[in-house]
């Protein structure tokens, strides 16, 4: 899963397309370092591109596989990365995070109360949560090699929905049964 642990780039999620940019300028210098034209450069220019290429791998080298929106945001302290909370509402993203006493659990959509300062509470809670995202990945394998497979489990599950349905229809009331009698 892509994950930041520096600070949150400003834009990340709203202006998604330049920071794909900056993944491809990254992408471009490592090119260059493979097939031989780094090495043309001057020493100065190698120089500001290493630079420049460490800079981008310190604060978007998580990311570097992440071609689209995630479907959802994990933060650990909402205080601290504000800014990242304030992105995901605007683009309507759930947000699950840990939420400390001096933070306002209304601006999170799924709420953690925990201590998000301790390294112990965040390492407790972010195993659970990896367990979980596991779990469910491979959930969802089995049910799509399932479907390419060919088994269908769905078809006896809506006959068995429809025969639930018909017992659970009302029987007639005492009221209506002595109408019909008349």
């Amino acid at each position: 899963m892509p994950f930041i642990t520096e600070r949150w780039p400003g834009g990340m999620l709203t202006n998604f397309i330049t920071i794909r940019k900056a993944i491809k300028k990254m992408a471009t210098i490592d090119r260059m370092k493979k097939d031989g034209t780094f090495l043309t450069l001057s020493k100065k220019e190698r120089l500001q591109v290493d630079r420049l290429r460490a800079k981008l791998e310190k604060n978007l080298g998580s990311i570097v596989d992440m071609t689209r929106l995630p479907g959802a945001l994990f933060v650990v302290d909402i205080k601290r990365e504000h800014i990242a909370i304030k992105e995901a509402q605007k683009l309507n993203i759930p947000i699950f995070a840990m939420v400390d006493t001096n933070s306002d659990p209304r601006q999170v959509d799924y709420v953690i109360p925990a201590n998000d300062d301790a390294s112990k509470s965040i390492d407790k809670i972010l195993t659970h949560v990896t367990e979980a995202v596991k779990a469910g990945l491979n959930e969802r394998k089995s049910e799509k090699a399932d479907k390419a497979e060919g088994k269908t489990e769905a078809k006896p599950a809506k006959a068995e929905a429809k025969a639930d349905k018909a017992e659970a229809k009302p029987a007639k009331t005492a009221k209506a049964a002595n109408e019909e009698e008349e």
